[in-house]
């Protein structure tokens, strides 16, 4: 098997980052809304709705789960920008050591 000399040079994709930033402003849009959801089932909640309670939980778990989902786009964008560098143990691992 031939060996490579170098590892190419990976280009910036605008269309990838466009998707990213769009995907970045999605989720955290849909983050807004599902806390003031939260909010309003909440108030509804303590003011004696039972159900509310479970609307205010899965409203509190959908936010949560959204501003993960942002903070990994919006670290892939910085990464797409060069501003962040891969993870250092992305290399690989025993195997690609030898």
């Amino acid at each position: 098997m031939a060996r490579h000399s170098g590892r190419r040079a990976r280009r910036t994709s605008p269309r990838r980052v466009l998707g990213y930033l769009l995907g970045t402003v999605a989720t955290i849009g849909a983050w807004l809304y599902l806390i003031s959801a939260a909010i309003t089932f909440g108030v509804l909640a303590r003011s004696g709705t039972s159900i509310a309670w479970l609307f205010t939980t899965l409203a509190g778990l959908g936010a949560t789960a959204c501003l993960l989902i942002a903070l990994i786009l919006l670290t892939r964008v910085l990464r797409e920008l060069g501003v962040l560098s891969p993870a250092p143990g992305a290399r690989g691992g025993r195997r690609a050591a030898r």
